[in-house]
């Protein structure tokens, strides 16, 4: 089995997880604040992967590199590990704020808005942007509008808001994570972002909130998933198939996470959504596909 299709399959089991996330997310708020959530699981996802480090160099045993080669190559790792670190800390911040007041499945599908924002991210960079993703954009604000807006579609929840903050941000992280996949070791760039956003959360839940140990104790199922399911095996997979996956494939097989926590959100925390915000979903998901089609591929297709 080639290296495209092993990427193809770990994005594919990064969207399931990450789908499944935001039922352990949600569930999560019952016990500890967000920031707490945040800190603990980054520091277990990081801690988690670190025996897999030391098992990885012990079986290539010795590496003997030039040393100004090994200094540059930990510049870009420490450099890429707080870069996509920061970018994920915005993104999960917001996430798991909103969690608190937004159903697992609604956010899962406001957070995949992050495929949108990758191509409005690269026209602002100065990248030619295709009618198509001109179109599923438009089509993505209706879908919201159904999805986020109250039953009299009067007022905008101001958590969804944020979420749609979040997905930029997640936008930024696939962005920077392709970039620096290509150029470091997958698994300790994912282990010292988690670090980085363990770092950075600690002082907002100190600040802002007073974890104690019973809470976070019956809080350790979600924490486990969240902590060495999520961050430190999804996050590890999203950066290897990354470096074997173009940047559109990739983007389409990530936006299966929103599928995923609405199924999770429905099987395991029962939650329920109307026909409004299912048609919402629908028109969110035609966005979606519609941003990452080719028309030169379907001009092509029509010829024959």
């Amino acid at each position: 089995m080639n290296k495209n299709i092993l990427s193809n399959i770990a994005l594919f089991l990064t969207a399931l997880i990450w789908g499944l996330a935001f039922v352990a997310q949600r569930a999560g708020m019952d016990y500890i604040g967000p920031y707490t959530f945040n800190t603990i699981r980054s520091f277990l996802g990081g801690l988690s992967l670190l025996p897999l480090i030391g098992l990885i160099k012990l079986i290539k045993g010795n590496n003997y590199r030039l040393e100004k080669i090994k200094e540059l190559q930990h510049v870009i790792l420490f450099k890429g590990g707080i870069i996509c670190g920061a970018a994920l800390f915005c993104a999960i911040t917001l996430q798991q704020y909103c969690m608190q007041f937004v159903n697992a499945g609604k956010a899962g599908f406001i957070s995949a808005l992050y495929i949108i924002y990758v191509p409005l991210i690269g026209a602002i960079l100065g990248k030619k942007l295709n009618f198509n993703v001109k179109l599923s954009v438009l089509i993505a604000v209706i879908g919201l509008y159904l999805l986020c807006f109250n039953a009299d579609l009067s007022q905008f929840n101001i958590y969804d808001g944020i979420l749609l903050i979040s997905a930029f941000f997640y936008g930024v992280h696939i962005l920077v994570v392709n970039y620096y996949s290509q150029r470091t070791d997958a698994v300790k760039l994912s282990c010292l972002q988690f670090f980085t956003v363990a770092i950075f959360s600690l002082p907002l839940m100190l600040l802002f909130e007073a974890p104690d140990l019973s809470s976070i104790y019956e809080c350790r199922i979600p924490l486990l998933f969240a902590g060495i399911v999520t961050c430190g095996i999804a996050y590890t997979l999203q950066i290897f198939g990354q470096k074997y996956t173009p940047p559109v494939l990739a983007s389409l097989i990530l936006c299966l996470e929103s599928v995923f926590a609405v199924v999770g959100g429905t099987l395991i925390l029962h939650e329920v959504m109307n026909v409004r915000e299912i048609l919402g979903c629908v028109f969110m998901i035609a966005a979606v596909l519609l941003s990452k089609l080719s028309l030169k591929k379907i001009d092509s297709a029509r010829k024959f």
